[in-house]
């Protein structure tokens, strides 16, 4: 199938008028570690802006007046802190792990920490450096069968053993089927893919003037605000963050030579209220 905006359109409800930030999900993002903040910040930003209701950080503890500076509506704290982590990892009804995080001590001990503690009836997003750590494990048995993995090509080929000229469709769901039932795959390339079981999506909308440092971790925060505040599955919630990642950037790059990701955030918002309009106007 192509992912395009008539599925963006049916995945993007208008909000209820009886209702309240937590309608609108918890969700919880780890990362960015020195030097890796801005990665950590670009995730906030497009996860605030994709509309979820409570966004917590747990980020490097000097990364905090940065990221309060870009964006006080969400909440941070010590990614040191482990007490408060596993506090917030309770609360939280989705987890998105990796924009920035590198691959220290610390950034294993908390992704550790997630694939424990993590319960079924929440949501993982396993994103950047977070998906190299996932690969070097041997066997890993997930508590959750609500998990979305967001490799680009490089950390695919770690992740499933498949070189990168390897990478069909074919081969690229035979490797999904080694995670849980129900895992959505976003094959990030110049033709992005989202696969989950038999469902294959292709994007047919973005271009090279996404090539730039913080396009993925704005990708991955949309999609865990979509997935932490809509209702339809996550195979379709999945495919129209990743539909509309992409298309923002279109419609930018009419007039930019490079769509920098913090301006794909800032859209968000507008083409999303658009979205629900319509839908208004529909019924």
């Amino acid at each position: 199938m192509i992912i395009d905006e008539n599925l963006a359109r049916q995945v993007v409800q208008p909000r209820q008028s009886q209702s309240h930030k937590g309608s609108y999900g918890r969700v919880l993002l780890i990362g960015g570690l020195y030097p890796y903040g801005g990665a950590i910040i670009m995730a906030a930003l497009a996860c605030v802006n994709s509309g979820a209701g409570l966004v917590t950080v747990a980020t490097d503890k000097e990364n905090i007046p940065a990221l309060h500076a870009h964006l006080p509506e969400a909440m941070a704290f010590d990614l040191a802190e482990e007490d408060r982590l596993r506090e917030q990892m309770k609360s939280a009804d989705l987890i998105l792990i990796g924009p920035g995080l590198g691959e220290d001590q610390l950034a294993q001990k908390a992704f550790d920490l997630v694939l424990e503690q993590i319960s079924a009836q929440q949501k993982l997003v396993i994103d950047g450096s977070a998906l190299n750590l996932l690969a070097k494990k041997e066997k890993v048995s997930f508590l959750t069968n609500q998990l979305v993995l967001t490799p680009h090509q490089k950390e695919w080929e770690r992740l499933s053993g498949l070189a990168i000229s390897e990478q069909t469709d074919a081969n690229n769901q035979a490797a999904l089927r080694h995670f849980p039932k129900g895992t959505v795959l976003v094959a990030k390339s110049h033709q992005t893919k989202v696969l989950q079981g038999d469902l294959l999506g292709e994007l047919r909308v973005g271009g090279p003037y996404q090539a730039t440092g913080g396009m993925g971790d704005t990708l991955a925060g949309i999609i865990a605000g979509f997935l932490a505040q809509f209702q339809s599955g996550n195979f379709e919630t999945v495919a129209a963050a990743t539909y509309l990642h992409s298309a923002i950037a279109d419609e930018l790059a009419q007039e930019a030579y490079v769509v920098l990701p913090t301006k794909i955030s800032a859209e968000l918002p507008k083409v999303m209220a658009k979205l629900s309009n319509t839908l208004l106007k529909l019924k």
